[in-house]
């Protein structure tokens, strides 16, 4: 059949359709819910709701919105909402905090949005979206929490089964589980997703987390078998180290405790439940350990045995057994996932039984072993990234972490071994541990022929989605940033980490240092917000807190003064700068003022000498009072700041006054107004006075010559530790020494971060011998400020403490002499932020694309002869932009959202 439209009839239908766009806005995307894409299992009775909205129109915005909610996603596709019909609500917010009829547990909730622009039209509904309650409260559990009776010494892992039979059509399932320990759930054979090292890491004894599962698919009419494998994971670590976690006083045998909801379709529900009736035996996984490897004995596997119509009668009952904590919440963030695979770029074969395997870059994971042979061979895998002029993997600077006692048998980190049942090709790949690596030493017990196939490398991390991006001209610091996020990545695990190799703990300095790299390349605000729920578990009631989170009870009483354990006040405020969302700030506020009255106690006439100072410098040494007194100005400073955002006026008051004696006293007692030095005038401690915005401004010029002046001293290079790491660049940059900061970062000669790089380095190290196998760590994010200040200072992208949450965007860019061009993005909660820049014919021509709903103030560099202009004409002519001020050095216009084009000389 052919379908013909007359001339006319063409006519009217585009005039039609013109008309209707013109009528109609936009539509929403990216609707979330508690910053996750169709969550299961949230607990939050109030969930916040958030979404984007997409026109390409310039200078589009939203003027208000409505959101429907119902049980029923027919009632929300047609427009209606019994949950919550929030109504036509005027607001340009598009992140709200849930405000219908109470959220019922085990509850699937659909959602949709709405928004009119900034002329009054509507736009579409979104595509309908959901989110799903979980417990909502510890009183709905219905299994009791059972191990498998074994002391807490004993290796082999446990397996649990327990057989159902189902006689209805299953309309959904879900298994909700509670684990201390680390667990693998299987249905009918089958694995359960693809999460991996679940859940994550706690204080076990203080927040315990459950995570929910779908198995519907897996389920089936009649007879059907669930199985579990526990790990030890943090909960039982057998490993003896010098962080003491084997003297935890949570650590018991893993347990866990599970409720499988089962709703028909004729609308009856069941609840499968943990109880004695569960079987129990041991699984082939012979050893495991979360810091040095896995022991799997493949001669020990059971066939069938999550199977249903498997034999279990040889198996023991489960032991019923008490639950880690009272606090047994859902585990809501990105979680652990396989997230690439990397074949080798080279096998070496050492001999008949030896074989180094080696892979492109270092990284944290694990590694999938195929091979065929006899039964009981022993294959032994040891990951390091580092390797002996031999060629076989170095351990030396790691190994004297571990302290197994003298009747302990062998537990060298990154070691697993595999023994053969010697039927077909048989894989292996660790169930609960991984490593830090770029080589792999294989080992067999009888000569054995290896090749490239034999071994795959799985990169491993807490899948956070990547939301940024820089690139330039010169190709070291695009090499650069990508080890950096390397190094960032490879020490995600539910928490932010040190290293994985070794201590793989929550180490608050590194963390708070790199803050802003995680939070302008991935969108991690899911994993700090739990990891700042482990420092409320792990704070005193005098407000005291380990440098360690979670930690054991190491870390209370070393190296957590105030240049480290800021992290309660520096992350909170930094995730409310990048999301305009005040939620955390406001959870963690009353441990702030617990943590910041702290230091007011120990603090002597507004100064106090606890930190660890300048941590691992290339050479000079900074004052540790100096340091520690800037962080506790800080974090009075902070504090006093959000007291003011949740209208506490007495807060605000008593913490502005305590700050501004902090200040007074470092200046009063380390500025020298003569010469212009702060304490021993090393580049850490000048640049820090100017970073934290401590220096009288009559000063301030001074201060930042003699900071250049200390840096040619220096032949251009740095002379920093890990607090300069965070300040050296960014007080350059905001000094009008931009591309001297950045020299100091392309510096390809020791000591800087471009000798390493062009020395083959895929991550950040832990630092600065030239001989990079006398370093601890190769894989390491502390230094890695570097890769956010690529961000604020070359693409200029900065969050306006006014509108936070890039709801104004502040746009500054240095145009470095040494580039020709840089390019890169953010994704903000309203969308991507885009800049660009390139030299041609003597001029700049600068391109940057604000998202919908958002504004930016962009400060750009005064032009020498012409006028700046905006795709080729003035910028008065556009009227989306307007002149908000003009001097000698700089011109700052106000810009809506839209695309533009500067270009000037």
């Amino acid at each position: 059949m052919q379908i013909q439209f007359s001339v006319k009839t063409t006519t009217f239908l585009i005039i039609f359709y013109f008309l209707h766009a013109a009528a109609i806005a936009g539509i929403p995307v990216k609707l979330q819910c508690e910053y996750l894409t169709c969550p299961l299992g949230i607990d939050n009775p109030i969930p916040r709701l958030s979404w984007q909205i997409s026109d390409s129109v310039q200078n589009a915005a939203q003027s208000a919105w409505q959101i429907l909610i119902d049980t029923d996603s027919a009632t929300v596709t047609n427009g209606e909402g019994r949950i919550w019909n929030s109504g036509k609500v005027s607001s340009g917010k598009s992140r709200i905090a849930y405000d219908g009829s109470e959220l019922q547990p085990f509850t699937t909730y659909y959602w949709t949005v709405k928004y009119w622009d900034q002329n009054k039209r509507s736009s579409s509904y979104a595509p309908v979206s959901r989110f799903e309650t979980g417990m909502m409260t510890p009183s709905n559990w219905q299994g009791n929490w059972i191990s498998d009776g074994n002391p807490i010494d004993y290796r082999p892992a446990p397996y649990f089964r327990k057989s159902i039979s189902i006689k209805k059509k299953i309309k959904s399932a879900r298994a909700y589980t509670a684990v201390a320990g680390l667990y693998e759930l299987y249905v009918n054979g089958v694995k359960i997703g693809d999460h991996i090292l679940n859940p994550m890491f706690t204080r076990f004894d203080r927040r315990t987390l459950y995570t929910t599962l779908d198995i519907t698919p897996q389920l089936k009419e009649g007879e059907n078998a669930l199985g579990l494998t526990l790990g030890n994971g943090w909960y039982n670590l057998q490993s003896k180290a010098v962080w003491f976690f084997e003297k935890a006083p949570w650590r018991s045998r893993p347990k866990f405790c599970m409720d499988v909801r089962i709703t028909y379709e004729d609308g009856t529900s069941e609840i499968i439940l943990t109880d004695q009736s569960w079987k129990t035996t041991e699984s082939p996984i012979v050893f495991n350990s979360i810091y040095s490897g896995e022991y799997f004995d493949a001669g020990k596997e059971i066939a069938g045995w999550c199977f249903p119509d498997f034999n279990d009668s040889s198996w023991k009952s489960a032991t019923l057994t008490g639950a880690p904590s009272q606090n047994i919440v859902s585990q809501q963030l990105h979680p652990i996932r396989v997230t690439e695979e990397l074949s080798p770029v080279s096998v070496k074969k050492i001999d008949s039984k030896t074989y180094v395997y080696s892979f492109a870059r270092n990284i944290a994971g694990i590694t999938r072993l195929q091979v065929h042979g006899e039964a009981g061979i022993q294959i032994t895998l040891k990951h390091g990234e580092k390797l002996y002029e031999s060629g076989l993997v170095d351990f030396e600077t790691i190994s004297k972490r571990l302290l197994p006692g003298p009747n302990d048998p062998p537990d060298p980190f990154g070691t697993d071994v595999y023994t053969l049942k010697g039927i077909g090709t048989e894989t292996f790949s660790p169930h609960f541990n991984y490593k830090g690596f770029q080589y792999v030493e294989v080992r067999t017990s009888v000569p054995m022929e290896l090749d490239k196939t034999s071994l795959t490398a799985l990169v491993v991390h807490s899948d956070v989605p990547k939301i940024g991006d820089v690139r330039s001209s010169n190709s070291l610091i695009n090499k650069l940033f990508e080890a950096t996020n390397n190094s960032y990545l490879n020490n995600l695990y539910g928490y932010p980490t040190d290293c994985p190799h070794r201590e793989k703990n929550g180490w608050t300095g590194d963390a708070h240092i790199a803050i802003e790299t995680a939070l302008y390349s991935y969108d991690g605000i899911t994993i700090y917000e739990k990891w700042l729920n482990d420092h409320l578990d792990e704070q005193l009631p005098n407000g005291t807190l380990p440098n360690i989170i979670p930690s054991a009870g190491w870390g209370y009483h070393w190296a957590n003064g105030s240049d480290w354990v800021s992290s309660i006040a520096i992350i909170p405020w930094q995730i409310y700068q990048f999301y305009g969302d005040k939620s955390l700030l406001e959870h963690t506020y009353a441990g702030i003022k617990k943590y910041v009255d702290l230091l007011e106690r120990k603090s002597k006439d507004g100064l106090i000498d606890w930190a660890l100072g300048d941590w691992s410098p290339i050479r000079t040494k900074s004052n540790t009072e100096y340091i520690s007194s800037l962080y506790f100005y800080q974090d009075a400073k902070i504090l006093a700041e959000a007291a003011m955002l949740f209208h506490n006026g007495s807060d605000n008051a008593y913490y502005l006054k305590l700050a501004e004696k902090i200040k007074s006293a470092i200046n009063n007692k380390f500025l020298n107004k003569e010469t212009g030095i702060y304490a021993g005038g090393s580049q850490t401690e000048l640049s820090a006075a100017l970073f934290f915005r401590i220096v009288p401004e009559e000063f301030k010029g001074k201060v930042a010559d003699k900071l250049v002046k200390k840096i040619h001293e220096n032949n251009d290079h740095i002379d920093i530790g890990l607090l300069g790491a965070k300040t050296l660049f960014n007080a350059l940059s905001e000094n009008g020494q931009a591309d001297l900061a950045f020299k100091l970062l392309a510096q390809d000669t020791h000591p800087s971060f471009g000798y390493y790089i062009a020395s083959g380095a895929t991550t950040l190290y832990e630092g600065w011998n030239p001989d990079k196998n006398k370093i601890p760590s190769l894989n390491h994010i502390m230094f890695g400020e570097c890769a956010a200040w690529l961000y604020k200072a070359i693409l200029g992208i900065f969050p306006d403490p006014a509108e936070p949450g890039f709801r104004n965007i502040l746009l500054k860019p240095n145009f470095i002499t040494a580039l020709d061009w840089a390019e890169g993005y953010h994704d903000s909660p309203f969308g991507r932020i885009s800049v660009s820049w390139k030299r041609e014919n003597r001029r700049i021509n600068y391109k940057v694309v604000i998202p919908p709903n958002s504004t930016a103030t962009i400060i750009l560099p005064a032009p020498k002869e012409n006028p700046v202009l905006e795709s080729g004409k003035p910028v008065k002519d556009n009227k989306s932009i307007r002149i908000l001020s003009k001097s000698q050095e700089s011109v700052a216009y106000h810009l809506l959202s839209g695309s533009y084009s500067f270009q000037w000389q």
